[in-house]
């Protein structure tokens, strides 16, 4: 297949199912050429988490390698990356040297032939955030459906379910909201899936009584310290709905407030 037969649907195809398999990837699009140039703005490619173009096109094998370097880059610091491909001489002109950031800009060098000069967006795509929900309590339900809203993978344990390993680039979240129905089996379950945040749903007072439980089983007062209890921001939540609300809300401000602690 050649470049001009490529469309945009070919790559969205790919990113969703990318994005089924909880695979991480990137977008690169050409936003700015000067001078000579194969590619131009708008041209996209996806690559995967080592940066390998798998579809789209955005120039030749002389910008790859510099390309590749962003995608890396932007899968272990978790942020965007915006590089600039210029000729050597141009750089020295500017007093530039390649791997330079200048105001969020990464300066990389364009050997092509062309001796033309390109900016390029790489957009990172990581996994829906999993949010794992024990119980199938009416809070669970509510949660499980207000959840899917805003861009969360929901898993829906039971204490028999093989535990799946997490990926490096994924987050896991934990929900407890099994209301008297293997409230233990399932928070011991919780606490052992890696998971960044894990909430309990019901009173401080019985997640003490548990937690005395835990501590018999072994778990650390370390680990049970982590665990909120009752779940949700206090929003004086009475029915279910409210309840999972208030859950969310607080998840999404866990999951943001990780966002902005990402180094950059």
């Amino acid at each position: 297949m050649t470049p001009a037969e490529l469309t945009d649907q070919d790559i969205a195809t790919l990113a969703q199912d990318m994005r089924a398999r909880g695979e991480p990837f990137a977008i690169a699009t050409v936003v700015r050429t000067l001078g000579a140039t194969a590619a131009k703005p708008g041209a996209k490619a996806l690559l995967d988490a080592q940066g390998q173009i798998l579809q789209g096109w955005i120039g030749g094998g002389c910008v790859r390698a510099a390309l590749a370097k962003a995608t890396k880059r932007a899968m272990t610091e978790g942020q965007p990356q915006l590089i600039s491909l210029q000729p050597q001489d141009v750089l020295d002109d500017k007093g530039i040297a390649p791997g330079d950031d200048i105001d969020g800009m990464r300066f990389a060098r364009n050997g092509c032939p062309s001796k033309g000069s390109m900016d390029v967006f790489v957009e990172l795509i990581l996994p829906l955030p999993e949010l794992v929900i024990f119980g199938a309590s009416p809070v669970a339900q509510s949660l499980a459906k207000l959840a899917a809203q805003f861009q969360w993978s929901i898993s829906e344990y039971s204490t028999d379910t093989p535990i799946r390993p997490l990926a490096s680039t994924e987050q896991r979240m934990v929900v407890v909201a099994t209301q008297g129905k293997e409230d233990l089996a399932s928070l011991t379950m919780g606490l052992e899936m890696g998971a960044d945040f894990v909430a309990f749903v019901g009173s401080r007072r019985k997640f003490a009584t548990l937690s005395e439980k835990l501590a018999v089983q072994g778990v650390s007062l370390d680990e049970l310290s982590k665990v909120q209890a009752p779940a949700g921001l206090h929003i004086n939540a009475v029915t279910p709905d409210e309840i999972a609300l208030s859950i969310l809300a607080q998840l999404t401000q866990v999951r943001r407030q990780n966002l902005r602690n990402e180094p950059k």
